[in-house]
């Protein structure tokens, strides 16, 4: 390009989203994520045995220890960001509804996962979640997250006991599920689609940052969206 050539003028738009609760929380339940998929995969697949006694190890007991502490966190943190929809805007209820009467929806979900496939020349502008991160972060955040709080602490309520609250609230799960080690299952399935959703969450956001011109992984830090429009003038 010439150094005389005319480059046209950005006009940025700012919108703030993200209200501090529900960035705090973003925040907070990424690292408990980590930590419960790290943990939750040795307790699946167990290292080796230690040398020396066995009393001078602990290292499994470390792993759970940290397992349930996570767990705890993110159980506790997705109660807080429930009561949070109800008092905070617009935005932070969007993770908890899923417009699947809407026609309009659907034509937009399509029209962005045109977008993602390459097929589409531009993506649509969303001030919040676009409908298909929509469906993403409901099945796999909404849903899922309840998934695995429930399945979780019904594994968990073997070790409490009969009669304790864990017990008493999520016992019924492994009778409905069959038995103890289906429900191990169906949890550490859960895990590698919590995983895979990681990824996917993770390669979007900075594609859409890079390719769509509306700022995706900031937005998360500032609670800011903005977005920038070439001036065709």
């Amino acid at each position: 390009m010439s150094v005389h050539e005319r480059v046209p003028p950005t006009k940025i738009t700012a919108i703030y989203v993200y209200e501090a609760p529900v960035r705090l929380w973003h925040w907070i339940n990424a690292a408990a994520i980590l930590v419960l998929c790290v943990t939750g995969y040795f307790i699946g697949s167990p290292l080796p045995t230690l040398s020396g006694e066995a009393s001078d190890h602990f290292l499994m007991g470390y792993i759970r220890f940290a397992h349930f502490t996570a767990a705890y966190v993110f159980a506790i943190g997705f109660l807080v960001r429930i009561w949070w929809a109800l008092v905070g805007n617009e935005h932070a209820r969007q993770l908890f509804r899923f417009p699947f009467w809407s026609r309009a929806y659907w034509d937009g979900l399509l029209q962005e996962a045109r977008w993602y496939a390459f097929l589409e020349p531009r993506p649509r502008k969303y001030v919040g979640h676009n409908p298909l991160a929509q469906f993403a972060m409901f099945w796999f955040m909404t849903v899922g997250t309840l998934f695995m709080i429930v399945t979780g602490f019904a594994l968990y309520s073997e070790g409490a006991g009969p009669g304790s609250w864990q017990d008493r609230l999520f016992g019924w799960v492994i009778p409905f599920f069959g038995q103890s080690m289906d429900v191990h299952t169906w949890h550490h399935m859960g895990m590698w689609a919590i995983i895979l959703f990681v990824m996917l969450h993770v390669y979007a956001a900075i594609r859409e940052d890079i390719m769509s011109r509306q700022s995706m992984v900031s937005t998360m830090i500032s609670g800011v969206r903005t977005f920038k429009d070439d001036d065709p003038d």
